[in-house]
């Protein structure tokens, strides 16, 4: 589970900055996707990087008309 999201090294080396608000204000800059965990840091999924498509999820159930 621990792949699945960027390091603080590979965050660093990412954005070029190691303060977390630094790190935040780089990737608005570059459009990445993100969230801000409980502690300020920002967390970046590996497949926003890496460009991976995910699967494929099944439409919505819909009642018969």
């Amino acid at each position: 589970m621990a792949d699945m999201f960027l390091n603080q090294e590979e965050l660093a080396t990412l954005t070029g900055r190691k303060m977390k608000s630094k790190q935040i204000e780089a990737l608005r800059r570059m459009g990445l996707p993100f969230h801000v965990n409980a502690v300020g840091k920002p967390v970046v999924a590996r497949v926003a990087i890496e460009g991976r498509v995910p699967a494929p999820t099944k439409p919505a159930w819909t009642p018969p008309k």
